[in-house]
């Protein structure tokens, strides 16, 4: 059992035009915030969720992985990151060889930051680099330039940490040339990880406004499948292998925290819409354990008022039934390269899933794989392009 801790930290300099995370600027926060008490009421927020868990016989295991979100987290200062992070030591034990992971942006943090990251306990960074090609960088609104990226990776790298790129395609404007130019680049800074995701333009976004008006291009589907497979194809001829969807990594160079969310892991999310999901005890005449998922209120001003009340600041939580979890074990596991545990799916529901499995390896969507631990449907290429359609073939044989 592992036992994960996310803290969102909810500012940025400024908004990307195809944002839609819970972050905020200066000017959207207005008066009566800033970033300066931040850390002590994330650190008051931990103390409360761990006495809250307490309270409810809830007793973790040390934390085998900590992750800085957002927002950005390196706007705040590197001592306040550390501050929280021993925070966490303090409160729950982190396990030796534990993965610390922090999110920059490449225009916020200079090579003596990344060294003091490293001293204050983090082992790992994930670059916001988006893509290489200034133009799409304009387009998305991004501050930062490819050397941005190209330094910072390189300053980790010296300071003995594994680094990690995001990318984004299917950005308007954005040719098939372009994406290449971004796949080429990012692998050529030797980093272990990267991570590539189809843009999702919602409409209350700058970009989601200018796209209404006519002023930028739709994403287009089937351009966004045509750069996935261009993404596939050079990862694993970089020697990067895809283990989730959108991720590919030098193999045992994983995000543990990110597989820890797909494996249905406990966590504690911290920070101004930060969601966490716990495992509660069983109750008094029930059959087992069950799970609890709760998010924080969203903003910072509303979120650091309760805590001074002494208060959880959640803005609400459910106890998961059976058949949503039984779905959230479908959802998951067919995202990832270990695959979906058909045996224990079946024991589940005592559903024989045989002739769904049949048909969706026989229309090259899946495979059957058989491991140690049992039967398992991994998905194919295609099977990953089509991901939603094959969670719904699943879920169309489930009670």
């Amino acid at each position: 059992m592992s036992y994960e801790v996310y803290i969102h930290v909810p500012f940025c300099l400024r908004r990307c035009g195809y944002c839609d995370f819970n972050t905020y600027t200066a000017h959207d926060l207005g008066g009566g915030a800033s970033r300066a008490g931040y850390a002590a009421a994330a650190v008051e927020e931990m103390r409360l969720l761990r006495r809250w868990q307490r309270e409810q016989g809830i007793d973790e295991p040390a934390v085998s992985t900590v992750f800085f979100g957002g927002g950005t987290p390196t706007v705040l200062p590197v001592k306040d990151l550390v501050t929280i992070l021993d925070a966490v030591r303090g409160l729950w034990g982190i396990e030796e060889g534990a993965e610390v992971t922090t999110e920059a942006n490449p225009d916020t943090v200079d090579a003596d930051a990344i060294r003091a990251l490293a001293d204050g306990g983090f082992t790992r960074i994930s670059f916001g680099m988006q893509s290489a090609v200034p133009h799409v960088l304009r387009t998305l609104d991004r501050t930062h330039t490819p050397a941005n990226v190209a330094d910072g990776v390189a300053a980790a790298r010296a300071a003995g940490l594994r680094a990690s790129v995001d990318l984004i395609y299917g950005a308007p404007g954005e040719s098939l040339d372009d994406w290449r130019t971004s796949v080429e680049t990012a692998l050529g800074l030797g980093v272990d990880h990267l991570s590539a995701y189809a843009l999702t333009v919602e409409p209350h976004t700058k970009m989601g406004r200018l796209i209404a008006a006519g002023r930028l291009s739709r994403p287009d589907d089937d351009d966004e499948a045509a750069k996935y497979e261009i993404v596939d194809d050079m990862c694993r001829a970089a020697g990067l292998e895809w283990y989730e969807i959108s991720n590919w990594a030098v193999p045992g160079h994983e995000s543990r925290h990110n597989l820890g969310y797909w494996r249905n892991a406990d966590w504690a999310g911290v920070g101004p819409g930060a969601h966490s999901h716990y495992t509660l005890p069983a109750a008094s005449g029930t059959d087992g354990a069950r799970s609890l998922r709760a998010w924080d209120v969203l903003h910072p001003r509303a979120w650091a008022q309760r805590i001074a009340q002494g208060d959880v600041p959640w803005g609400g939580h459910e106890v998961v039934s059976a058949h949503e979890d039984l779905e959230e074990r479908v959802m998951l596991g067919v995202r990832l390269r270990e695959g979906l545990d058909i045996d224990e799916i079946e024991r589940l529901t005592a559903r024989d899933l045989g002739a769904v499995v049949r048909e969706l390896e026989h229309e090259g969507l899946a495979t059957r794989v058989h491991a140690a631990g049992g039967a398992r449907l991994v998905a194919t290429r295609r099977g990953r392009l089509l991901n939603d359609a094959v969670i719904e073939r699943i879920f169309d044989e489930l009670p």
